[in-house]
């Protein structure tokens, strides 16, 4: 059973001043979790999608336009089929529940071709069709995602729209940057690391080059809005000089 959370009335103290425009997560711990509890592993991924969604209802209440999560990376592919399997349909079961809302507009970004089976990358493709009307904050899924792979790709279609003539003049970031997957949103300017693990692993190398990071040991399935309160807490407190 998950953990029982409180209202934001009783956390809100914390959180007077900034909160990012742009956060990220890397949703990590849903196995360990698992095993704590003696529940099947599906029933983790379960409550970690779920999870997304409570996500989304907290950043909404405090402004927050773009969140961006990693459910699953292309080093992920590489575990037992039928635990690929179980991501894949947890992560797309409940981003179907959240477009059926109709509050967040969906984007999924990562190497679809590589998913175990072409349906897979079918019903996420139709996840994003589905929520392209909606208003509210955007929602970016990592899902068979690389950092440095994506970095690749974009320089190699940048490239190749200079050698056919589309693009002229100097290679500046930016243009670099108009063929990440995620052009046209913000960089991260919070990125929170559940499970205890210190690392980026390769998420989003490129937009968390200025982003403040936060790691706590709490599994993805148990970070309830207490956690979240907490990490907003340390974000607002931190002195964001970008260099300067």
């Amino acid at each position: 059973m998950l953990p029982e959370t409180r209202s934001w009335s009783s956390c809100r103290p914390g959180l007077v001043g900034k909160v990012p425009r742009h956060l990220a997560v890397i949703l990590d711990g849903n196995r360990r979790w698992a095993e704590r509890h003696s529940l099947p592993l599906a029933d983790a991924y379960q409550a970690g999608a779920d999870r997304v969604r409570e996500l989304l209802c907290w950043c909404d209440e405090l402004g927050i336009s773009y969140v961006t999560v990693w459910a699953l990376s292309q080093d992920n592919l590489y575990r037992e089929p039928k635990v690929v399997d179980q991501i894949v349909n947890a992560v797309t079961e409940g981003l179907e529940r959240i477009a059926a809302e109709g509050r967040w507009s969906i984007r999924i970004i990562g190497a679809l071709e590589h998913l175990p089976h072409q349906e897979q990358a079918a019903a996420l493709r139709a996840v994003e069709r589905d929520s392209a009307m909606a208003t509210g904050a955007r929602l970016t899924v990592a899902v068979a995602y690389d950092g440095r792979r994506e970095i690749v790709a974009a320089a190699q279609e940048l490239l190749r729209a200079y050698a056919e003539g589309s693009i002229v003049g100097e290679l500046t970031e930016q243009r670099l940057a108009d063929f990440l997957s995620t052009a046209g949103q913000p960089d991260v300017d919070l990125l929170i690391r559940t499970s205890g693990e210190s690392r980026l692993s390769g998420f989003m190398p490129w937009q968390t080059a200025y982003a403040e990071f936060y790691f706590t040991p709490v599994y993805w399935p148990d970070f309830d809005r207490r956690h979240f309160a907490v990490a907003l807490a340390a974000y607002a407190e931190r002195d964001r000089r970008r260099g300067l």
